[in-house]
């Protein structure tokens, strides 16, 4: 299946300037928010309760906090609408006092003057626990980028696999700024979500790489802007393709699927945007920047084939009793 019957190449290195610029006007942006804001820990990894509850009718949030705010356990807990106005979500602090007991009957107790409602979820994680999660999370997303760092470098030629970094890095921080500026709560769905990024934008950016190395060697090309060009146009309706695929499945999570995925969906929505675009637009201009040569890359490749053949000739030799 092929969006474009007709192969039509187009100058992405043109326009892979402003791509580029927008790129570090993005990471500047998720980074501000990161060192100003930060991510707002969920309960997995910061530790605490949520409690999930079900109204018959839409409840006053203002009474449910001011009847929380009565017991010091519950006193700086957070309470907001989940997906309706029927649903609301409490998101309490963990505290030392009240551990071996059973928050649900306290809390079913204290809230019975807000209106008739019954709990649909309650979860509770303990702060060794959450410490370990975050210890956890930072050493799987550490080990990912570092697992696919030395894939690619092995790969490709070492101005391409630095390319390839970039990219993977730049599109996973950019996910994180959605995140923090969307204040969704970072948790287990957030993480699995970058995780899952970084995979999509390594895929695609390979995808890309794979023909331009192809096109160097079959036609010989002295222009590296040609070749990127030719590169991506003719991968352009697969990539497409692939790209709306996952980014309406994910949309379709992100609109039916209600508050509890929208820490995975919302992430992996902007994150396959920006790994389409980071592969197509950045990652080649990248390459280039840091001075991507054809005549040296040639000249390698010929070298490596007058190894091979003369490792050949030896071994045939050697073979025929005559070394």
């Amino acid at each position: 299946m092929e969006i474009f019957k007709k192969v039509k190449i187009y100058d992405f290195v043109k326009y892979s300037s402003y791509g580029l610029a927008l790129s570090i006007l993005l990471i500047i942006a998720s980074f501000g928010l990161l060192f100003v804001k930060g991510f707002n820990l969920g309960i997995d990894f910061a530790g605490g309760t949520i409690m999930q509850l079900q109204y018959t009718q839409s409840p006053s949030l203002a009474q449910i906090r001011e009847l929380l705010a009565q017991d010091e356990r519950f006193k700086n807990s957070q309470v907001s609408e989940f997906g309706s106005k029927e649903e609301v979500l409490l998101k309490i602090p963990y505290t030392t006092t009240g551990v071996n007991e059973n928050l649900a009957a306290d809390i079913t107790m204290l809230l019975e003057p807000s209106g008739a409602f019954e709990v649909r979820r309650l979860d509770s994680v303990g702060p060794k626990v959450g410490d370990e999660l975050k210890k956890n999370g930072i050493i799987s997303l550490v080990l990912a980028v570092v697992a696919m760092m030395i894939y690619i470098s092995f790969r490709y030629e070492w101005r391409f696999s630095l390319a390839g970094i970039f990219a993977l890095v730049h599109d996973v921080i950019i996910a994180s700024g959605a995140v923090i500026l969307a204040g969704v709560d970072f948790n287990l769905d957030v993480l699995a979500a970058l995780l899952t990024i970084i995979g999509y934008s390594i895929n695609d950016t390979i995808i890309i790489f794979d023909r331009i190395r192809e096109q160097m060697m079959i036609k010989r090309q002295k222009d590296m802007k040609y070749v990127i060009n030719e590169a991506v146009s003719c991968t352009l309706s697969r990539t497409l393709l692939t790209s709306l695929t996952v980014f309406f499945v994910v949309l379709t999570l992100y609109i039916f699927g209600g508050e509890i995925i929208v820490g995975f969906s919302l992430p992996m929505l902007v994150g396959v945007v920006v790994a389409t675009f980071s592969s197509m637009f950045v990652a080649p201009r990248v390459a280039l920047i840091f001075g991507f040569n054809l005549e040296e890359y040639y000249q390698k490749e010929t070298n490596k084939l007058k190894k091979q053949e003369e490792k050949k000739r030896l071994r045939a030799m050697y073979e025929q009793g005559r070394l």
